[in-house]
């Protein structure tokens, strides 16, 4: 059986050897400490830095294929491993498309992907950089860091060039923070879409669901997106496929989107499995996990179709109690059907700490299941006056 090397010991490498499990194959994780979420629960746990070449190549060792579990590996040490003969899937010439926000923005609008207005901001005059783009885009603006940045961290939203955003943007600068900035997108709401390709060429698409975000977090995941034109919706399908055989990307790919008049936009690529798709782990004939691992594998590719006719998914936030476990007795009674994961991490107030999942025919009902799960995890007996 293959040995499939997982780099990163978060929660996604965590439900990754789950489904390993079941076809029977090695999963081993580079973790930087045993008490990483995956570290916990993989047997064949290395313990070392995803930044540096050596631990990588020693990790490497023996692996069929290698993967990642998080986007910070550097590039140039990813292009090392692959002119050393070790296979890296994602490549690393595709997954540069999600480790770079520019570099992603540029090759997209160069194939035609729909994407915001966007340009560089030079470290040499950035706020020159931002009041000529402001004249062609209109204040407010979004200033992204173009590396690192995560569940809204790296994201700024400036109003105007006045001192505050000087400021801003001197401080960043100076760390050598790379930035670029973006129209501000009056978006109706954020989408998203899952896909996988295999070395192959075959591909899947899963349902077009819609991703609820606040303070940059997202809290809910709901599929198939509610009062979605169809049309429009296997038009995204299409377009996350089609940027997924572009870049040359192998294994998943999540395109998350804004909808606005007239279509989508495209606002972030990532190249792993994907909090927007933990939904398909009780709500679709394959996991995202499994399908990325046959996709990397040369696998044919599982079935995208769902298991119900609504699926709602929850994350769970941790509160100012770390004491979780009691809850499950309250949650597991109320409704026996909602289905619950925990990440084995230490819970830390607005951490993500697990998610749950809820079923069936009614969106109202299933949304308002996962919720008060989701929240009573969190709170306790008090989540009513908490949330």
């Amino acid at each position: 059986m293959p040995v499939v090397g997982m780099v990163g010991g978060g929660q996604l490498a965590r439900m990754f050897q789950q489904a390993a499990i079941g076809l029977g194959v090695t999963v081993r994780v580079l973790a930087r400490s045993p008490q990483e979420s995956a570290a916990r629960v993989c047997a064949d746990v290395r313990i070392g830095e995803h930044d540096s070449l050596e631990d990588l190549r020693a990790f490497a060792e023996d692996c069929d294929v290698v993967t990642w579990d998080h986007e910070h590996v550097p590039p140039e040490h990813i292009r090392a491993l692959e002119a050393e003969g070790v296979v890296c899937l994602p490549g690393s010439a595709a997954l540069l498309h999600a480790q770079d926000k520019f570099v992603m923005r540029e090759r997209l609008s160069a194939v035609g992907a729909p994407c915001p207005l966007y340009a560089e901001v030079p470290a040499d005059a950035p706020l020159a950089a931002l009041e000529a783009f402001a004249e062609r885009a209109g204040w407010p603006l979004v200033v992204k860091a173009t590396s690192g940045g995560y569940d809204g961290k790296g994201l700024w939203i400036v109003e105007d060039a006045g001192p505050g955003t000087a400021e801003l943007i001197g401080r960043l600068v100076d760390r050598g923070v790379g930035l670029m900035v973006e129209r501000h997108v009056p978006f109706r709401r954020e989408l998203a879409v899952l896909v996988a390709r295999s070395p192959y060429g075959q591909g899947a698409a899963y349902p077009v669901v819609e991703t609820v975000q606040r303070d940059g977090i997202c809290h809910e995941v709901i599929a198939p997106a509610p009062d979605l034109d169809e049309e429009l919706a296997a038009e995204a399908q299409r377009l996350a496929l089609d940027i997924a055989d572009r870049l040359g990307v192998v294994g998943l790919l999540a395109v998350e989107l804004f909808e606005v008049d007239g279509g989508v936009l495209v606002n972030e690529l990532a190249m792993r499995p994907h909090n927007s798709g933990h939904w398909t782990i009780e709500g679709a004939r394959t996991s995202q996990f499994e399908q990325h691992l046959r996709a990397v594998l040369d696998l044919p590719l599982g079935s995208a179709e769902p298991t119900a006719r609504h699926v709602v998914m929850a994350n769970v936030l941790g509160g100012d109690d770390a004491d979780i476990y009691p809850r499950y007795i309250h949650v597991m009674a109320r409704d026996p059907a909602v289905k619950v994961h925990f990440y084995g991490k230490e819970v830390r107030p607005g951490r993500k700490i697990g998610h749950v999942t809820a079923l069936g025919d009614d969106l109202e009902q299933v949304r308002e299941r996962a919720r008060h799960a989701a929240e009573y995890l969190r709170w306790g007996p008090q989540r009513k006056e908490q949330a």
